[in-house]
């Protein structure tokens, strides 16, 4: 019996970890890419070729979307593809922390619908499946019920509180930050953690496998002007992230100024 999606990416996902994390902390070669384009290791080539043979021999006729792949436009045409991070921090897993994570998805119709995140060095494994429900290392999870954006503890990076990006005074929520954009979207889905958000555009491959984990876990996901999410686009980048329980996402979207 072929293997579902969500236990393709799985299978995937732990095999990228068994090649990646020998090589973490240094151990690997980096250089940085063109055009200010953020580092790059041996390792995030070595799994992207492993995931790339990996996945498309199993799903011949889904599309490949990577950040470690040269785009290629073919992929529009079909009404799936794998949208892929083969390491989503890679900084983080170059200079030796563990908040490194793989970051595998599967959408159809533009929409997310089997995600893994997978931080081997912490040996957390997210995962959901349209419809499925979301674990944590094969146990439920559920996002957090929270209302009140006040005193809120919010995964974001420093730039997305700045006060123009608010309509009235910044909020007063308690600011975290995890240098792993698919991390900090399996957090919330979590529960450890009330809200997401970035008000700066984000690569599909950063947020693709989040968002069916959040939305599984019962968490609102969309852009900073509370519309749906997309993928596969024709450009692979979607508006900024916001991410919480309905009640904390509509109050933080009304927030936010618009763009």
């Amino acid at each position: 019996m072929p293997a579902s999606d969500l236990d393709l990416l799985i299978e995937a996902a732990r095999e990228a970890g068994r090649i990646a994390t020998p090589l973490a902390g240094g151990r690997a070669k980096r250089w940085e890419k063109s055009g200010n384009a953020g580092p790059v290791t041996e390792a995030d080539l070595a799994v992207n070729e492993m995931l790339a043979d990996r996945l498309r021999a199993a799903r011949p006729g889904y599309g490949w979307l990577s950040e470690e792949t040269e785009d290629n436009p073919d992929r529009l045409a079909h009404e799936a593809a794998f949208v892929i991070d083969p390491i989503d921090g890679t900084r983080s897993f170059a200079e030796g922390s563990r908040t490194w994570a793989h970051a595998l998805a599967v959408v159809k119709g533009g929409v997310a619908v089997a995600g893994v995140v997978y931080l081997p060095q912490r040996d957390l494994l997210y995962a959901a499946a349209l419809d499925g429900g979301a674990t944590l290392n094969g146990t439920p999870i559920t996002a957090s019920a929270r209302g009140d954006v006040a005193g809120a503890q919010v995964l974001t990076n420093r730039g997305s509180m700045n006060p123009q990006h608010w309509r009235g005074p910044v909020p007063a929520v308690e600011r975290v930050y995890r240098p792993s954009l698919a991390y900090r979207m399996a957090l919330v889905a979590e529960g450890r953690f009330d809200a997401m958000l970035t008000v700066f555009p984000a690569w599909e491959w950063d947020v693709a496998a989040g968002a069916v984990i959040l939305s599984e876990a019962g968490a609102a996901i969309t852009d900073t002007r509370g519309r749906s999410l997309r993928f596969n686009n024709a450009h692979p980048r979607v508006p900024g992230v916001v991410a919480a329980g309905a009640a904390l996402h509509r109050g933080l979207v009304e927030a936010l100024a618009p763009a």
